[in-house]
């Protein structure tokens, strides 16, 4: 008896080892070495809330990139013919089996299909959930980590796991290994009485660049208006229209809020159209995004944006996007959740939007290396998205040089985040990267960010302009320190110091790329604007056009360099380089080249 049952016994076992279930054969699907300042505080609380976003492979992706590609090129018949929105999701729709997969899993761990959150095109599910829960689901362990330079906690781990049954199903899953440091790129504001009066240069000749015959006001070497934009980028007699359906806007992040108040006397002060017929923006909140007016609260960055990215291009419909900024975490009050991250939430908020603006600035961004590379990815093609809907979008290139501000406090060295802290470049990630120039004539600024991306591979249509630049530079300059095979930023450039910004109630002078993104955005929309008279589509994604068909539109920089992690950092030269990209633009000339 007791023999028929141990071989009873000893079949089940070999059963169970020989076909172990789907829970139990786990796979590590990300594994990440902190970035440098984060350091573990505690362990993360059970009961702590995790807003869980779980993105399945977009089936047809590939597909929906060739499409973005044809759509831009200037040369290919299809030029212009932007994807609908359902196009779009049809196109990044994961694969059948994978959703089944992905909700037999969540099920098997007790979450209902009324408690998952799901995108459009079911590319994205969000769950919020218990530490305690995400820890059984991932086979990992939570901790609340401490930033020693900025005292911000948040709540991550450094790997996580999967059934390997999943792993083709399911392509990222975050807040997990995201050790982002998302940041304003302003590089300087300066208080009321720093602000030049208007008619400082009165006086003064106007200075004439000799390489373009463009004169400028002399006023404008000191103090950045919207006229001194129009000036310096030949636009001064354009004026767009409010009547063929054109559109722009702004982001704010971190709790920026754009002021009215501020608006109107910026109007008042420099484009006095506007202020006639008290002009404004539309106001979007995004995951809980306020819109506080008060006076007091008005924000640098997001006054900026609004006002010189609608000055430039009153009277077109204006928009401002407010996105909740991620929630302050005291580990010891026990917050219950922080994982909020504001960039995401944008991004999928606009994928949702039936309508959306046709050219968007934002100046905010991470440290291409503290964000995973799943994430980057992800994002990006998220980007290509709204880019194959027709949408222009626009990015500060960041403030620091070739070190994006990221450089050791003590050794002034750019270290990598990979555990060998080897000495580096460290580039941001962007769609159109956005640099910046100073004075006019134009230089190169000093902080504007630039490089070589550690991600991803150069673009075909970069090739040409890039390698040039890199056949130029001496053998042996920063080897080791960047990639020469990556995509090159920034793409173009635009003025970024000494701006004219109404701030809580008076003038203040403000500089940074945070400048030039809007700055360049509102010349898109008035090129736009050119199209949409005509009965041309809008430009959507830029970067195709602007290294082919426009690039003759660009006014060449060749002075200036971008210093960081202890280096002088890239040169201003000829043709494209990695702190002006292809230069600042020639509005009248781009014009006849877009339209």
């Amino acid at each position: 008896m007791w023999i028929g049952s141990l071989l009873s016994l000893l079949s089940l076992l070999v059963v169970a080892f020989a076909s172990p279930s789907k829970s139990h054969r786990l796979k590590v699907k990300e594994a990440v070495t902190p970035p440098r300042a984060w350091i573990k505080h505690t362990p993360a609380p059970l009961d702590h809330i995790i807003k869980l976003r779980i993105g399945l492979p977009q089936a047809n992706f590939d597909v929906l990139e060739e499409h973005l590609y044809a759509i831009s090129d200037p040369y290919n018949e299809r030029y212009g013919e932007h994807l609908s929105k359902e196009q779009v999701e049809e196109l990044v729709a994961p694969r059948p089996e994978s959703i089944d997969a992905v909700n037999e899993w969540l099920s098997s761990h007790g979450i209902q299909d009324k408690d998952i959150g799901r995108s459009p095109a079911g590319d994205w599910l969000t769950i919020h959930i218990p530490v305690s829960l995400v820890e059984k689901m991932l086979d990992t362990k939570y901790h609340v980590w401490k930033h020693t330079d900025s005292g911000e906690y948040i709540v991550r781990t450094t790997s996580y796991s999967l059934p390997t049954h999943l792993d083709e199903h399911v392509e990222l899953i975050q807040p997990t290994t995201m050790f982002g440091t998302f940041k304003k790129f302003k590089s300087t504001i300066h208080s009321v009485g720093d602000a030049e009066p208007l008619t400082q240069a009165q006086d003064l000749p106007p200075v004439v660049d000799l390489a373009t015959g463009v004169t400028v006001d002399a006023s404008c070497n000191t103090t950045i208006t919207i006229a001194c934009l129009k000036e310096i980028y030949n636009a001064v007699d354009y004026t767009p229209s409010a009547n063929v359906r054109n559109s722009i806007a702004v982001t704010g992040y971190l709790e920026e809020n754009a002021n009215r108040a501020d608006l109107q006397s910026f109007y008042v002060d420099q484009v006095p159209a506007a202020a006639a017929v008290n002009s404004t923006f539309t106001f979007i909140s995004v995951a809980g995004g306020l819109d506080s007016q008060n006076i007091s609260e008005a924000g640098g960055e997001a006054n900026l944006d609004v006002q010189f990215a609608f000055g430039l291009t009153f009277p077109v419909a204006s928009t401002f996007f407010s996105t909740a900024g991620r929630p302050p975490f005291n580990p010891d009050i026990g917050t219950p959740e922080d994982t909020n991250e504001p960039y995401t939430d944008w991004l999928d908020f606009m994928l949702t939007h039936p309508n959306p603006p046709l050219a968007i600035s934002t100046s905010y961004g991470d440290d291409e290396q503290t964000v995973p590379e799943s994430f980057a990815k992800r994002a990006c093609a998220g980007f290509a998205a709204l880019g194959a809907r027709g949408v222009s979008l626009m990015f500060s290139s960041g403030d620091g040089g070739v070190g994006d501000g990221d450089a050791d406090p003590a050794t002034q060295q750019c270290l990598t985040n990979d555990g060998q802290n080897r000495t580096a470049f460290i580039p941001g990630h962007h769609v159109t990267a956005v640099g910046g120039t100073i004075h006019f004539p134009e230089t190169a600024v000093s902080f504007s960010g630039g490089g070589f991306s550690n991600y991803f591979a150069r673009p075909l249509y970069q090739e040409a302009a890039v390698s040039a630049f890199l056949n130029k530079l001496p053998k042996g300059t920063y080897n080791g320190l960047f990639n020469p095979k990556g995509r090159a930023i920034p793409d173009v450039a635009a003025q970024s110091d000494f701006f004219r910004v109404f701030i809580g109630g008076g003038p203040h002078s403000i500089g940074g790329t945070s400048a030039s993104s809007p700055t360049f955005t509102g010349f898109v929309g008035l090129l736009n604007d050119a199209r949409l008279r005509k009965g041309l589509p809008s430009l959507g994604f830029l970067n195709p056009l602007l290294y082919s068909k426009a690039a003759s539109g660009f006014n060449d920089i060749t002075i200036g360099n971008n210093p960081g992690c202890g280096t002088p950092g890239f040169n201003a030269t000829r043709g494209w380089d990695a702190i002006t990209g292809l230069g600042t633009p020639d509005f009248a000339k781009l014009v006849k080249l877009v339209t």
